[in-house]
């Protein structure tokens, strides 16, 4: 006997979950849980920031990450961004992570809304567990905190105008590797 829900019911409320208020809410939660972790300083002070809830990232030899986020300036919701990495060299796993990038003046929101911006190669050498660890990625910066409070600050500094933060949300993944992150931007209508 059928319960009369089937397939077409689990698509119809898969589809309403996708659309409802929670799933977007997803970028202001991460936002507020970068804002426990990073410098007051920097959140108060930033042009605005790209936040990006869930980056998915796995490798073996060569590897990558994609994401898609938000953009704020000044807490208006002003495009969408999507976020995708290419990496070659040692790495073997696979993690998820949320990555948050400030934006120091209207010319860093400016450079990295104009299309297409790319951060450069960098090498790293990371081993990175389900921990509430940040990291500031582009000014090698960082801090810890092994119970999940707020008690770790990051104080980051601007490189070219921009502060990236990540947290691990879980995943393991070991890595030598060079690459970058490339960004595409749209502003929304």
């Amino acid at each position: 006997m059928r319960n009369g829900f089937g397939l077409r019911g689990t698509l119809v409320l898969f589809a309403a979950l996708m659309s409802s208020s929670a799933w977007a809410d997803s970028f202001v939660d991460t936002a507020e849980l970068f804002r426990g972790v990073v410098s007051k300083k920097i959140f108060d002070n930033a042009y605005g920031y790209a936040v990006f809830p869930n980056i998915g990232k796995g490798g073996v030899g060569i590897g990558g990450a994609r994401g898609k986020g938000r953009v704020y300036v000044k807490g208006v919701h002003v495009g969408d961004t999507t976020m995708t990495q290419l990496t070659v060299g040692f790495q073997l796993g696979g993690q998820a992570f949320s990555q948050i990038i400030f934006f120091k003046d209207e010319r860093a929101f400016a450079e990295f809304a104009s299309g297409n911006f790319e951060f450069g190669a960098q090498a790293a050498a990371i081993a990175i567990t389900a921990s509430a660890s940040a990291a500031a990625t582009t000014t090698g910066t960082t801090a810890g905190a092994s119970d999940g409070n707020s008690d770790a600050r990051v104080y980051g500094d601007y490189y070219k105008g921009m502060a990236t933060f990540t947290i691990a949300k879980g995943g393991l993944m070991y890595e030598a590797t060079l690459g970058g992150q490339k960004f595409h931007y749209k502003a929304v209508k």
